[in-house]
């Protein structure tokens, strides 16, 4: 299926999708631009932004700060204009939302075929990334991101390595640390 025919571009008269003539041809442009590319980097840019909106919508909520995050992180790793970003970003939240829990294993182990270890690494990095755009990575996204990294073939060493950056955003060790607060007498803030 073509990306317009996705998105239901083509052959829509731009009265009836509220939007102007301008507007469709700027999408249509973009698109064409990104069929453009070899389907090789097609798949794998695919692929890697899948992934970040399944780590996104762990918490089955994609918040603004998270989408913000994934545009970045594939504009400045898949090498794309921003408006190109912007779209492969939203054509991969849609596809988690409406596909999501079917085809997660499926595009993460073709993501794997795709890429060398260190693409690898560097997609657990931006899922955790992603994670963290709110300043919060609840116990659900941990254990998203982990089964994203046990998917990606990634050993323990490297999950923990990729997470230590955001350690400070963790819930689970924030929750701990005030109930230890707590619990101990003497340690309320004067």
């Amino acid at each position: 299926m073509a990306i317009l025919d996705f998105l239901g571009i083509t052959g829509v008269d731009s009265s009836v999708t509220g939007g102007t003539s301008s507007e469709a041809d700027a999408i249509r442009h973009i698109v064409g631009e990104l069929e453009a590319l070899p389907e090789d980097r097609a798949r794998y840019l695919a692929a890697f932004a899948y992934v970040l909106g399944r780590a996104a919508h762990a918490d089955s909520e994609v918040s603004a700060r998270e989408t913000r995050a994934m545009e970045e992180i594939v504009r400045v790793l898949g090498h794309l204009p921003e408006p190109q970003a912007v779209l492969v970003v939203e054509m991969a939240k849609h596809q988690v939302r409406l596909f999501g829990g079917e085809q997660n294993y499926l595009v993460t182990r073709r993501f794997r075929e795709l890429s060398t270890s260190e693409q690898r690494i560097e997609l657990l990095e931006c899922v955790f990334a992603v994670s963290a755009a709110d300043a919060s990575i609840s116990v659900v996204e941990e254990s998203e991101a982990r089964r994203i990294s046990q998917e990606l073939g990634l050993d323990h060493a490297e999950f923990v390595r990729a997470r230590a950056a955001y350690v400070e955003h963790l819930e689970a060790l924030r929750s701990f640390r005030r109930q230890r607060t707590e619990a101990q007498p003497g340690t309320a803030e004067s």
